[in-house]
């Protein structure tokens, strides 16, 4: 597989682990960016622009990133409390009334960013083109009785994050939240990187799909634990019907659902983009812009929800609409913060190293919060930076 792009001197490790995921891992059309203190060390694309085609991967090649949105969406309201505009600690309802209904009044705004709200399911899921329509979406959400009481636990968000948090900031902002993300946040970072994309941005995203888990000996299949397959397997249960809040689910190469916009799972972003953005976060990118102040920083990565997770199954630990470093979803390092994508992508920031990492790919594999081929990478970013070290 010829490996494209470039890699600055001492992060060579990066660029061998991500040929060896196309050796080894079955990997069909991918790429890695890597930024350190604001300036990009590892720019890598191979592959196939589509898991179905033949056309090669481009420098600028977009993808579905799935829940590695969500951490996008996160940066929407934590942005929107740095200016003064959201009270993190102020009741949902304060800027969303016909959110104060069904037990959900004392619902606090830091409670839809850590997966603590209540409601990860709905009682009528709805349809692919219900659920784009941000009006639909907010209303089932704010009718929605929650299935614990708010702030009290946490679980997994996975598709009503999109009308928690897209809703709350267009009673803020008056606008989409598609349209202030573009404006406020990428537009001044020069993220590629889009949530309801533009219709002349449509060539270069290429399709995706599932990938089938490789074949090479040797290569080691995990399985998961039990109670998370049966959970999974079970449709009562708030796994299966969290997942499936959605149904059916989306066609992810509809051009009409690219164009919509959830915060959840629908964001679509070349792998440089997702870096750019990481890096702006934690300081000045290229010199110039950045995003959150040193103080919001901290509290994007502060952990508010630890343990057992009511929806995944499993232990997970969230900052203020970012997952941190744990067994469930590793990260460079316990002070890193950021998102990944549901068999797939995966974008995080590392204020202690500098480090603002970014990854896509068109082929979608079973995992939910650590995909082998996305680890394999931060495994190698590690060990760049253990050399350097050394």
């Amino acid at each position: 597989m010829d490996v494209n792009g470039t890699v600055a001197e001492g992060f060579e490790p990066v660029g061998e682990a991500f040929a060896a995921n196309f050796e080894l891992l079955g990997e069909r059309g991918a790429a890695v960016a890597v930024y350190r203190d604001g300036h990009r060390v590892v720019d890598l694309w191979a592959g196939t622009r589509d898991v179905d085609g033949s056309a090669p991967w481009e420098p600028g090649t977009a993808q579905v990133v799935r829940s590695a949105t969500k951490g996008v969406a996160a940066a929407a309201l934590l942005l929107l409390h740095q200016r003064g505009e959201l009270d993190l600690d102020a009741p949902v309802g304060m800027y969303w009334p016909e959110y104060k209904t069904a037990g959900k009044e004392r619902t606090l705004v830091r409670d839809l960013l850590a997966h603590r709200a209540g409601v990860p399911v709905l009682d009528r899921p709805l349809t692919p083109a219900e659920a784009a329509d941000p009006d639909l979406g907010a209303a089932a959400v704010a009718a929605q009785a929650p299935v614990w009481e708010p702030g009290t636990d946490h679980g997994y968000h996975a598709q009503t994050y999109s009308w928690l948090t897209g809703e709350l900031v267009r009673r803020v902002t008056g606008r989409p939240i598609g349209e202030w993300i573009a404006r406020e946040m990428t537009a001044p970072v020069g993220a590629g990187l889009w949530l309801g994309l533009p219709e002349d941005e449509r060539a270069r995203v290429g399709r995706v799909g599932p990938l089938p888990a490789p074949e090479t000996a040797g290569v080691l299949k995990t399985r998961p634990k039990r109670a998370v397959a049966e959970a999974y397997a079970d449709p009562g249960s708030l796994t299966r019907r969290a997942f499936a809040a959605i149904t059916p689910l989306p066609d992810e190469n509809d051009p009409a659902y690219r164009a919509a916009a959830l915060p959840a799972s629908n964001g679509i972003a070349t792998a440089d983009g997702l870096a750019r953005f990481y890096a702006s976060l934690i300081g000045e990118v290229d010199g110039g812009t950045r995003l959150f102040t040193p103080h919001t920083m901290e509290l994007a990565r502060a952990e508010q929800s630890a343990g057992p997770d009511r929806v995944l199954v499993v232990g997970t630990r969230f900052g203020l609409g970012y997952m941190l470093h744990g067994s469930a979803s590793p990260l460079l390092s316990p002070g890193s913060f950021g998102h990944p994508g549901r068999g797939g992508a995966l974008a995080f920031a590392d204020p202690g190293t500098g480090i603002a990492f970014g990854y896509v790919t068109n082929g979608f594999r079973a995992s939910v919060t650590a995909d082998p081929r996305a680890q394999a990478l931060v495994r190698a970013v590690r060990a760049a930076l253990g050399r350097e070290a050394g």
